[in-house]
């Protein structure tokens, strides 16, 4: 067993009261006064617990959150980006009537669980690094105050943050403890219809209704939807109209669009595109776009999701993963084809309700996981491709990185193989079949 979990839940009631330090200073995406003070502070305190980085970098946001970026210096080369978001969809003087409570071990408080518990975990990860003296790569800590409103100034800066990265970990929620290895991309799309206003009653013939041109295409729009490519298509929101004795003379919709693949992002491009009014007097526009690109399992991810279950194992631990309709800052990483874990944030449940929520006993595990995680790459080599083997008393075993079965396994799949809901059942099965044997070669590989 490694030093990290015993040093992490010694740790816990010093997290737990930076978690509460961080949770009450509100940090809605809208608001740029708070959210720069809350950056402040953040700064100020994550210095506090690891001391003073080798490198500070704070990029100006705009009217956006600003970006963070702190970097420590390691003992191995190569570095490892870790990103959270400091923003929450509460809006100031939520706490005034849902303060911070604990009960029965569990925390319930706006933005606790999405996501400033994962900021703690993150943080008192590189101070575990460095004050047990355990070897590792350095370590690029990454706070953005606008990932609930789709990261629009701190995307750049992730993306480049990322390049070259040994991996990106990402400390949104988990799903039930599970890491998030897939995510569909999202585009939010607005459809316009213009039309000519008329009496409705007095000349009903005089007008072009928006609505009614609307209505018509959103039976379209919605058909857009292909559940079995995991594509997903919702019309939320509908407005339009001045009076019921008035033809309308605009109408709008709102469209969420959820995909798992990229070329289904350019299906439903072309399909709104194409859309035409049934009523030639009545026009059409569309606005918006693709918020984020789906994130897919590539190689690197693999062999990072590999890395991880080893760590667990290591830390007696089992890791499961999970795909998930919601998009997250990994879902950019993941589409430049770099290595990237996303869920490594709290145990808990609730974003974005009054029902939000983190279990406190998987606070010291989580953290501790991070450890294990960044630690392993002080090694270097790749988990799942390469010669590496190693010698115990009772004779040579394969490690989890050497396993021949494992690279037997991975060649017989696809570039980019993993569980994702575009697989075909027969790759989707040998896929999870290769997770399986990654799993079981690293319990042989630290069994006593």
């Amino acid at each position: 067993m490694t030093p990290a979990p015993m040093w992490t839940h010694q740790a816990l009631p010093a997290m737990l009261a930076d978690l509460r330090r961080l949770v009450e200073l509100e940090s809605p995406s809208d608001d740029k006064a708070l959210l720069d003070r809350a950056l402040d502070e953040i700064g100020d305190w994550a210095a506090d617990r690891i001391g003073k980085p080798d490198l500070l970098q704070r990029h100006n946001g705009g009217r956006h959150g600003d970006v963070l970026e702190l970097t420590y210096h390691g003992t191995a080369p190569g570095f490892v980006l870790l990103v959270g978001h400091y923003d929450t969809v509460w809006p100031a003087g939520t706490l005034a009537g849902w303060p911070w409570r604990v009960s029965d071990g569990v925390i319930s408080a706006p933005g606790v669980f999405d996501m400033k518990t994962g900021l703690v975990q993150a943080v008192w990860a590189v101070r575990g690094l460095r004050e047990l003296g355990l070897p590792h790569p350095s370590v690029r800590l990454l706070f953005n105050g606008d990932e609930e409103i789709g990261s629009p100034a701190s995307r750049e800066r992730i993306e480049g943050a990322s390049e070259g990265a040994l991996a990106t970990l990402v400390f949104e929620g988990a799903i039930d403890g599970a890491v998030k290895t897939s995510r569909k991309g999202v585009g939010i799309f607005q459809v316009s219809a213009t039309g000519i206003e008329a009496h409705a009653g007095l000349d009903p013939t005089a007008g072009a209704s928006a609505v009614h041109a609307l209505a018509a295409l959103i039976l379209d729009i919605a058909a857009l939807g292909a559940p079995e490519r995991g594509t997903t298509v919702n019309v939320g929101v509908v407005n339009g109209g001045t009076g019921t004795n008035v033809t309308a003379g605009r109408a709008t919709c709102g469209i969420d669009v959820r995909v798992s693949r990229t070329d289904e992002m350019d299906r439903v491009d072309a399909a709104l595109a194409a859309l035409r009014s049934p009523d030639p007097r009545v026009s059409i526009a569309l606005t918006g776009g693709w918020n984020r690109p789906p994130m897919t399992p590539n190689p690197a991810s693999e062999d990072l999701f590999a890395r991880a279950c080893k760590a667990a194992i290591e830390q007696g631990l089992d890791l499961r993963e999970a795909g998930v309709g919601g998009a997250s800052d990994a879902n950019f990483v993941s589409a430049l084809g770099r290595p990237v874990l996303d869920g490594l944030g709290p145990v808990g449940a609730g974003s974005h309700s009054r029902g939000e929520h983190a279990i406190v006993e998987h606070i010291p595990e989580r953290t501790a996981l991070t450890m294990g995680i960044i630690t392993g790459y002080a090694g270097g080599a790749p988990v799942v491709s390469g010669p590496s083997s190693r010698t115990r008393s009772d004779g040579p075993i394969v490690e989890l990185a050497s396993s021949s079965v494992i690279r037997l396994w991975l060649s017989a799949l696809p570039s980019g193989g993993g569980i994702s809901s575009s697989m075909s059942p027969g790759t989707l099965w040998l896929s999870r079949l290769r997770v399986w044997v990654t799993v079981w070669a690293a319990r042989l590989a630290v069994q006593p």
